[in-house]
C-alpha cells in the first residue's frame, strides 16, 4: 500500500490531532493504516469495543478519515489515482505541455473542484521555477475575478494543484463558436478582467500571459483569469524584466525587440488585443508565421471596423501604443468614456482571510457574516481548533486550509460576491464619479482625452 500511502502523506498531519474519546472504541484493524487517521497508532484499537457501530457517532471528518484507511475500495482508489487526498477523482477536462486537469469532489465538503496534474519526473529546472511563481502568485493573491488555488498536494511523482472550478468555457472557445460579443457583455467581460489585472498589479504581480484562453467563465457567468504559470512577482511596478513569455498575437512591441521590458504596459497591451478580439471576433495581429506577426507588431497597423462604438475604438487605440509609457493605464480605463456607465466597484476581501487561523484568533465580532457560516459549516464537518492549530506552518499545502479556502468560497459566492457588473448609465459610487475628472486631464495618453 505504499502508493496510498504517498498520496496521504499531506492528510496525515492530522494524525496529530487526537479524536475524542469515543473514537478509540474503532475497530482493531485502524493500525493497518493509522498514517491516515486522526489518532496516535497507540491508541488504535486498544480498547474494547462497546458500541456495535461506532462510526454513527464520528464527525464526518473522523468517519473519512477512518474510511480512508479501512475502506478497501477506498484504499484501492487511492493507490491507482482516483483519489487524492480528500478528492475524488474523475474525468478529464483540460490538458496543457505538462500537465492534465481533471474534474474532483471534495468527499468533505462535497464542492466540484478541477485538479492540475503534473508529473514531476516531465518537468525541467525551469518549468519547476515556473511552478513555484504560479503556486505562490495564486496563494498571495483573493479576488473574485481571479482563479482561486484551494490546495497543493505532493507525492514523490506527481504534484497537484487543487483550484476554482469555473465550468463555463473560456472566452477563446465562445468566440470561435459563436462570434464577437455585443458591446454591452463586452463591457462586463472587460470590466472584469480589468479589474483583477488592476489587483494584480496593486500586489506587484505581473501576469504575462494574458490571452482569451485564459479568461473563464463559471456557470454563471462571473470571469475569471486564470493560468499564472508566466506570472512573476516584482519589487516594485517599474522594475525591468527580460524574459520573453507569453502568447506571440497578444505580445507587446517591446517583447519583440528582444530588449528588456517593464511587466504592467506588457499586461495592457495584452489587455488591448484580448478587447479587439472580443468586439470584432478576430486578432488586430494575424500572421502565417511568428517572423510575419512580429513585423505586424512592429508596424503596429491594424482595422477597427466600423461597427465598433466610436467610445470603444478609442479605448482600444489608446492602449495598443508601440511605446509602452503612452499606453493607457488601468486608473484612466476606468475613467474612460465606455466604462464609465459600468457599476464596477466591490470591496476587495483582506488577504488574511484565505488562513484558517483567524477563525480562532479573531476577537468577538471581528468574523464578518461569512466567515461566521463558515466557522459554523466546519464546526459540523468536524474541524476543530486543534486541527488548524496543528496544520499552521504548511499554508496552502494543509488539507484543513483546502477545505477552510473551498467552504469561504462556496459561502461568498452564495452570498452574491460573484455577481457580474451592473450598467446601470448612472455612477452611484463616488469614486467613479471622480473619475470623471480624466476627461479634463492632459495625460501621456491622450486616449481618455474625451470629447
Amino acid at each position: 500500500m505504499q502508493p496510498c500511502i504517498g498520496l496521504l502523506q499531506e492528510h496525515s498531519a492530522l494524525s496529530s490531532c487526537k479524536m475524542p474519546a469515543r473514537a478509540s472504541q474503532v475497530s482493531p484493524q485502524v493500525h493497518r493504516h493509522n498514517i491516515y487517521t486522526l489518532t496516535d497508532s497507540s491508541e488504535c484499537g486498544s480498547e474494547p469495543e462497546e458500541d456495535a457501530d461506532p462510526s454513527k457517532h464520528l464527525t464526518p471528518l473522523e468517519k473519512l478519515t477512518l474510511e480512508m484507511c479501512n475502506d478497501e475500495e477506498i484504499i484501492k482508489e487511492l493507490t491507482v489515482g482516483r483519489r487524492v487526498g480528500f478528492y475524488k477523482v474523475r474525468g478529464q477536462i483540460g490538458c496543457g505541455n505538462f500537465s492534465k486537469v481533471k474534474l474532483a469532489i471534495h468527499a468533505l465538503t462535497k464542492d466540484k473542484v478541477a485538479i492540475k496534474i503534473m508529473d514531476k519526473m516531465r518537468l525541467d529546472l525551469q518549468t519547476q521555477r515556473m511552478l513555484s511563481k504560479e503556486i505562490s502568485s495564486m496563494e498571495s493573491l483573493y479576488h473574485p475575478n481571479l482563479l482561486q488555488l484551494y490546495e497543493v498536494l505532493e507525492t514523490p511523482s506527481r504534484l497537484y494543484l487543487v483550484l476554482e472550478l469555473a465550468g463555463g468555457g473560456d472566452l477563446h472557445t465562445r468566440i470561435s463558436s459563436g462570434g464577437k460579443l455585443c458591446d454591452q457583455e463586452s463591457k462586463i467581460v472587460f470590466a472584469q478582467i480589468l479589474s483583477a489585472v488592476k489587483y494584480m498589479h496593486e500586489k506587484n504581480i505581473i501576469h504575462r500571459d494574458l490571452k482569451a484562453e485564459n479568461v473563464l467563465y463559471t456557470t454563471n457567468s462571473c470571469i475569471k483569469v486564470a493560468d499564472f504559470g508566466f506570472s512573476t512577482r516584482v519589487n516594485n511596478r517599474n522594475q525591468v524584466l527580460d524574459t520573453f513569455c507569453g502568447s506571440p498575437p497578444y505580445s507587446a512591441p517591446e517583447l519583440f525587440k528582444d530588449e528588456s521590458y517593464i511587466g504592467p504596459p506588457v499586461d495592457v497591451w495584452a489587455m488591448g488585443v484580448l478587447l479587439y478580439f472580443m468586439v470584432t471576433g478576430t486578432l488586430p495581429f494575424r500572421a502565417d508565421t511568428v517572423a510575419k506577426l512580429r513585423q505586424s507588431v512592429l508596424e503596429g497597423t491594424y482595422i477597427l471596423p466600423t461597427w465598433v462604438s466610436a467610445p470603444c475604438q478609442r479605448l482600444i487605440r489608446g492602449i495598443l501604443k508601440a511605446e509602452p509609457l503612452e499606453r493607457c493605464a488601468l486608473d484612466q480605463m476606468l475613467g474612460c468614456e465606455w466604462l464609465l456607465p459600468v457599476e464596477l466597484f466591490r470591496p476587495m476581501p483582506p488577504l488574511y482571510q484565505l488562513n484558517p487561523i483567524h477563525l480562532i484568533e479573531a476577537g468577538p465580532g471581528e468574523l464578518d457574516r461569512d466567515q461566521e457560516e463558515v466557522k459554523g459549516i466546519m464546526e459540523k464537518l468536524g474541524v476543530t481548533q486543534e486541527h488548524i492549530l496543528n496544520n499552521q506552518g504548511k499554508r496552502i499545502r494543509s488539507p484543513i486550509t483546502g477545505v477552510y479556502r473551498i467552504l469561504l468560497h462556496r459561502v461568498k459566492k452564495n452570498n452574491g460576491a460573484e455577481s457580474a457588473p451592473i450598467i446601470s448609465g448612472v455612477v452611484k459610487d463616488p469614486k467613479r464619479d471622480s473619475l470623471r475628472a480624466y476627461r479634463n486631464l492632459r495625460h501621456t495618453s491622450k486616449l481618455c482625452v474625451l470629447s
